[in-house]
């Protein structure tokens, strides 16, 4: 129980550090979920900033306090802004999170991927699918490279990656976040398990996203793994508490944002989780 009441003391620091602090976090995120992303930053107490170009994301990599790197819709020109954003963050000991959308779909997602292994981000954070075919692509274990990744949408169960995510965080030195409908976050040596969230979620694009750049938020106020489940309790919180107030997904995504806006670090730290030691 002191391991989980010192968790919870790691979660209340983040988010009272946030709320105080007003860190910016800049992200490198895909075009369909960049105003979601943004203002569920907002709403947890940090400051967005989002760009594409090589040198804008390198100030960013320089000037932020943290940084989220979301490869879901590429362009030529990312093949220079991702590198050179996360060899920068890595050099300067900046916490930086990786959210590996659809990976397997292309080349230049392939290879921008594999660049990233030796930047160890402190946080990567994806459905199971993605989790599997990251390790695998990584060479770690649990993954494989014929991972069952639909577009955006997992085939595979959160239990499923959980070898592959306790080697991804052994790999990074971070955390590991896999989303579902119950998300499981490791460091390699804990692994929490968080309840909550809404079938909304499901319903409406960038939820997990906007999550990713949430946890880079915390990342300026905590290790990996305390900024990762805080970013997923804080979520799973909100995702309760809206579905209670929606009539769809439009009216749930609006409530939803207000709910992270309005919870307070105690109920953040108490929203359900399980704790288990490897």
């Amino acid at each position: 129980m002191s391991l989980k009441r010192d968790i919870q003391t790691g979660i209340i620091h983040a988010v009272e550090t946030v709320r105080q602090t007003n860190p910016m976090a800049g992200s490198v995120t895909n075009s369909v979920t960049i105003n979601f992303v943004a203002n569920a930053q907002l709403a947890v107490g940090g400051s967005a900033a989002m760009v594409y170009l090589p040198d804008e994301a390198q100030f960013l990599a320089q000037a932020g306090g943290a940084a989220y790197i979301n490869v879901g819709t590429l362009t030529p020109v990312y093949e220079k802004t991702l590198p050179g954003m996360a060899e920068i963050l890595h050099n300067t000991g900046k916490p930086w999170v990786l959210d590996p959308v659809a990976i397997g779909i292309g080349d230049l997602r392939t290879r921008l991927l594999q660049t990233f292994k030796p930047y160890k981000p402190a946080i990567i954070r994806g459905n199971a699918s993605e989790i599997i075919a990251l390790a695998g692509l990584w060479g770690l274990a649990g993954g494989t490279k014929t991972s069952n990744v639909r577009g955006v949408d997992s085939q595979d169960s959160v239990s499923a990656a959980k070898v592959a995510a306790v080697a991804l965080a052994g790999w990074t030195g971070g955390a590991v976040a896999v989303s579902g409908k119950q998300d499981l976050i490791t460091d390699g040596s804990v692994i929490a398990v968080s309840h909550g969230g809404s079938h909304f979620m499901e319903k409406i694009t960038g939820s997990g996203c906007s999550l990713g750049g949430v946890m880079a938020v915390y990342a300026t106020a905590a290790s990996g793994f305390i900024a990762a489940l805080t970013g997923t309790a804080v979520y799973n919180l909100a995702g309760c508490r809206a579905a209670e107030k929606a009539d769809g997904p439009a009216s749930f995504q609006v409530h939803f944002l207000d709910e992270l806006y309005k919870a307070k670090p105690r109920e953040i730290a108490d929203n359900p989780f399980d704790i288990e030691e490897i």
